[in-house]
Formats: C-alpha cells, structure tokens, sequence
C-alpha cells in the first residue's frame, strides 16, 4: 500500500467512523439511562436520511438556496426525535421497563419492523440521493490526496463536537445531572423528586435525534435505500458492545477503531471488509467481556 492509499484508507475510516458514532452515541445513551436495547435505533437513522433527501430534493428543485442543506439536516434529526422517538417511548417504552430483557428487545424489534415498512410505504423502494451539501463545500487536498470537506472535515467536526457538547450537557447543565442521577440509582432519583419518566423521555427524544442527524448527515455521501438501518443498526451495537455499554466516550473510540479497520479491508481484503468490525468486536471482548472501556457492576436483585 503506497502513501496516497494509505491516506485515502484514513480518510474513509475517518469519515464513516463519525457516522458510526453519530448512530452509536444515541444507542449507547439510551442504552446507558433507561436499560434498554432498542433495535428500532435503525429505523430512526434510515428514517432521518429519507427526510433529509426528499424534502432537500423538493427544495432544492424549487429554487431554495442550496445553504440550506445543513440547516435541513439539523430539522430532519428534530423530527425524528419529537414527533418519532417522544410518542413512542411514551406510549410503548414505558409500559415494558419492568419486564424482563428479552421482551423489551422483541418489542423494540417489532417497532422496528413496523417502522421499516412505514418509510416503504412511503418512500417506495427506489433509492433516494441529495448531495447539495458534499458539493456546496468542494474538494480539499492532504497530502496529495483530493477528498470531499464534506467528509474530511465536517463530519469528524460535527461528531468532536457532538461527544464534547454532550459530556457537558450531561455534566454541566441540570438537565444533565438528573439524567445521571436517574442513571445512577432510579429509585433514590425519584424518592428525592426527581420526575424519572420526563428524564427516560428526553433522554429517549435526544438519543433518537443522534440517529435522525447520523442519517440525515449519512444522505449527502450514500443513496438511501430500505435496508439501510439494518446495516447500520448491526454495526452500531457492535461500536457500542466493543466500547461497553453506556461508555459515550468510549463510543467514539470503539467507531474509530472499526471504522478503520473496516476502511483498511476494503483496500487490502475486500472480502473481508463486512466482517472485520465484527472480528474487532469478537476479539475485544473475548479479552474484556465488559468491553473496551465497561465496568463490571453489581446487580440488585
């Protein structure tokens, strides 16, 4: 592998993993507060890539000036987050915390199910692509290589900060703080007044909107097409299993580390490259079956 390679390889992993992350960072904060494993964090991820192609494209051919795409984005992650994600921890999820694991995850899959062929009854099965904003910003040249901003600049920056913005809101806002402290000890949370069903609400709204804005981020750069929130709902309990669950941080890492690995197969062994983040994950925790960055807890009973 020569220079120019290598660094295209980087740039690939670099660009994919920010989008892993974006998708992995809801899972794993929704994950981390309520204890629950939603399967259906896909269909949020595929359904915010739709939104953001069909109502650029509609703009956009309209005449609406193409600086709007970002702004679109951020709109699209909204919707997913208030008029998806809010009714459905609200008149589903919360009727099944008490219940055992294995409920919780066929229920998510179900909504899953139901939401896949929601965006088919809609969308129909042609692929969808809007890629105003990847063409707006141009190209850049690193060392010797010419590769889109889009992806070489915007997408690490809006992930940075997404992981800094939410460690601060977490730790700095009183917003935050309850969240932790419903984390931490529920019933302690609540015996001293904190209302823990607004906090599992807006943690679930803020978790789906990452998935809605890694979509809709996710848009500009690949066609949406059904299926597509499988894949990267697969991928992203994988990011989430090698960092531990509930590690935001280690989130970031976790993506990092398979979005290259899986950038370096395409290049070096493509037939290896859907399975190499899973490789990743088997090997991780094999070593630590907590995950990268998990700690072991101890359970009530």
């Amino acid at each position: 592998m020569n220079a120019q390679l290598f660094a295209l390889a980087v740039f690939d992993g670099v660009a994919y993993a920010a989008l892993v992350f974006m998708v992995a960072v809801g899972l794993t904060l929704i994950f981390g507060v309520l204890r629950i494993l939603n399967v259906a964090h896909g269909s949020f991820y595929a359904i915010g890539a739709y939104l953001t192609a069909s109502i650029g494209g509609a703009i956009f051919a309209a005449g609406y000036a193409p600086w709007l795409a970002l702004p679109l984005m951020f709109l699209a992650a909204a919707i997913v987050g208030i008029v998806l994600g809010g009714p459905i921890e609200r008149l589903l999820l919360r009727r099944i915390y008490a219940k055992e694991d294995a409920l919780q995850l066929l229920v998510t899959f179900a909504v899953f199910m139901i939401l896949e062929d929601v965006q088919r009854l809609i969308w129909g099965t042609q692929p969808y692509f809007e890629a105003t904003a990847l063409q707006q910003l141009g190209n850049i040249e690193v060392f010797g290589v010419f590769y889109t901003t889009y992806q070489l600049v915007v997408l690490p920056l809006v992930a940075i900060t997404v992981l800094i913005g939410l460690r601060l809101f977490l730790r700095k806002t009183l917003s935050g703080k309850l969240i932790l402290a419903v984390t931490e000890d529920r019933e302690t949370a609540t015996a001293i007044g904190i209302d823990a069903d607004k906090v599992y609400l807006l943690t679930f709204v803020v978790g789906a909107a990452l998935a809605g804005f890694g979509g809709a981020l996710a848009s500009a750069t690949t066609s949406v097409v059904p299926g597509m929130g499988a894949d990267m709902i697969v991928l992203s309990f994988a990011v989430v299993a090698t960092a531990g669950l509930g590690q935001i941080e280690g989130a970031a890492i976790a993506a990092l580390l398979i979005g290259l690995g899986r950038s370096f197969a395409v290049y070096l062994m493509p037939e290896l490259q859907v399975l190499i983040p899973y490789l990743i994950m088997l090997l991780v925790l094999l070593v630590r079956p907590e995950g990268l960055f998990g700690v072991v807890r101890t359970r009530k009973i």
